[in-house]
C-alpha cells in the first residue's frame, strides 16, 4: 500500500529525482505525518526481488537503525538502496566483501585493521602536505582567464591527491582512480553512457590495481599505510583480496563524497554571499561540518531487517529493506534550529552526513573535514572574488547527491 503522505508512484530512489533536486518538501511532510513510510516498487526495479522499502526520515530513527546492526543488516542486501534493474543477484552478493556491506563481527575485524590508517596522528602527518597541495590546486585554477569547471579543476583534485598521499598511490595514477570511481557510480546517468558491465570492469580495475600494490609492499615493505595494512597477514593484517575491496570502497567513499561536499559547499557560499563574507573574515572551525550537513553527499543508504521489529510505530518484517534518508535527517527541525539555513557557525551540529553512528560511522571523517577546511581556506586566500557563472549540473543517481559541473570564474 502506498504512503498516503506522498503522491502516487513517488519514489525517493528514482534517479530522475536527485537529478533535479533533493526532495526536501516531501521529506518534511513525511517527518510530520508518517516518519516511517512504506514506498512500493515493482519487483526487480532496484535490483531486489521485493515490493519496496521503508523510508526512514527522522533523525532519531535513522540513528536508531544505524546503531543496531543486530536488527538492521548491511550484509543481507548491501547498503546500496537501488541498483540498475538489470543487475544480477550474484553481482549484488559480490559486494558483500566491501567493508560498507559487512556486519559485525567480520566488519569489526576488518575495520580495526584499516582504521590504523585514519588515526589522528596519521591524519596530522598529512596536513602540511595537503595544505601545500590545496594551495597549488587553487593557484592552478586561478590561472584561468575565463570561466572554468570548479568540479574538475578544484573539487575533485584534493580528495584524489589525499587518497594517493594516504595510500602511497603515485600521483600520476590519480586520474585512473578518478575515472574508475566515476564509472562505478555513474550507471544511472545517460550522459556518461556507462553500463553495469563498464562499472563492474572499473571496479575490477581498482581491485586489481590495489592487489598489485599489496603484493609489491609484501615484497618490498615501505614506511606507508599500505605496508601497515598488508605486509604481515599473520599479525592481523588484510589479505590481498580484502585490501583490494578496501581501496575500492575508499575510491568512492573518500573521493566522490568529499568532492561533492566541496562542490555543494562552494555553491552554497556563492548563493549565500553573507556566509562567504563571514567565512573570509573569521574562518569558523564549524564550517566543514555545516558544509557536510548542507550537502549530505550520500542521500541514502539502506539496511535489511534481521527479524520482526518496530520502528516509528510501524512493524518492520524480517527481510524488509529500510532506507536511511540522511538528507531528511539533516533537515529535521526537532534536532536543528532553522535547518533550511546555511549557517557556518552552527554549533552544535549533530548531522548524519558521516552516517548515523554505529559500526559504519565514516572511517575517514577526520580526513574529509581536513580536506574541506584546507581547500576553502586556500580559495578564500587566493580567489576571494569567485563568482557563479551557471547553476550546477547535477548527477542522475539513486543515492548520491552529486554535481557533474559547476561553472565559476575568478575576479
Amino acid at each position: 500500500m502506498s504512503c498516503p503522505a506522498l503522491p502516487e508512484g513517488f519514489d525517493f530512489t528514482d534517479p530522475d529525482l536527485l537529478h533535479s533536486r533533493v526532495p526536501l518538501p516531501e521529506f518534511a511532510e513525511l517527518r510530520r505525518v508518517e516518519p516511517v513510510c512504506w514506498v512500493p516498487q515493482p519487483a526487480g526495479l532496484a535490483g531486489f526481488q521485493d515490493e519496496g522499502y521503508w523510508a526512514v526520515t527522522r533523525h532519531t530513527d535513522v540513528k536508531h537503525v544505524s546503531t543496531h546492526p543486530e536488527l538492521f543488516s548491511s550484509y543481507l542486501n548491501t547498503a546500496i538502496i537501488r541498483f540498475n534493474e538489470h543487475i544480477e543477484r550474484d553481482s549484488i552478493d559480490a559486494q558483500r566483501f566491501i567493508l560498507l556491506n559487512m556486519d559485525p563481527p567480520e566488519h569489526t575485524r576488518v575495520r580495526q585493521i584499516v582504521q590504523r590508517g585514519f588515526t589522528p596522528r596519521a591524519i596530522r602527518a598529512l596536513e602540511e602536505r595537503l595544505r601545500a597541495r590545496a594551495r597549488a590546486i587553487v593557484a592552478n585554477a586561478r590561472a584561468h582567464t575565463g570561466p572554468f569547471d570548479f568540479v574538475t579543476q578544484v573539487a575533485c583534485e584534493l580528495p584524489l591527491q589525499a587518497i594517493a598521499e594516504l595510500m602511497g598511490v603515485p600521483q600520476e595514477d590519480r586520474d585512473k582512480i578518478f575515472d574508475w570511481s566515476n564509472k562505478m557510480i555513474a550507471y544511472d546517468d545517460p550522459e556518461y553512457a556507462i553500463t553495469e558491465e563498464v562499472g563492474a570492469e572499473s571496479a575490477t580495475e581498482i581491485i586489481a590495481y590495489a592487489m598489485n600494490m599489496a603484493a609489491d609492499r609484501k615484497q618490498c615493505p615501505a614506511h606507508d599505510i599500505v605496508t601497515q595494512l598488508v605486509a604481515a597477514e599473520d599479525q592481523g593484517n588484510l589479505n590481498s583480496d580484502e585490501f583490494g575491496f578496501f581501496v575500492l570502497m575508499l575510491a568512492v567513499a573518500g573521493n566522490e563524497t568529499t568532492r561533492n561536499a566541496i562542490t555543494h559547499g562552494m555553491h552554497a557560499f556563492l548563493t549565500h554571499p553573507e556566509q562567504w563574507e563571514l567565512y573570509k573574515r573569521q574562518r569558523p572551525s564549524t564550517t566543514a561540518e555545516e558544509i557536510v550537513r548542507w550537502a549530505t553527499p550520500v542521500a541514502a543508504f539502506q539496511r535489511t531487517a534481521t527479524q520482526d521489529t518496530e520502528l516509528g510505530g510501524k512493524l518492520i518484517r524480517e527481510g524488509d529493506r529500510v532506507g536511511l534518508f540522511y538528507a531528511s535527517a539533516n533537515h529535521d527541525p526537532e534536532v536543528f534550529d532553522a535547518p533550511d539555513d546555511f549557517d557556518i557557525t552552527r554549533d552544535p551540529n549533530p548531522h548524519l552526513g558521516f552516517g548515523g553512528g554505529g559500526p559504519h560511522y565514516c572511517l575517514g571523517k577526520s580526513l574529509a573535514v581536513l580536506e574541506i577546511d584546507l581547500i576553502f581556506n586556500a580559495i578564500a586566500d587566493a580567489m576571494p572574488g569567485l563568482q557563479l557563472v551557471e547553476n550546477p549540473r547535477r548527477l542522475r543517481s539513486a543515492w548520491i547527491n552529486g554535481v557533474k559541473e559547476l561553472q565559476v570564474r575568478s575576479r
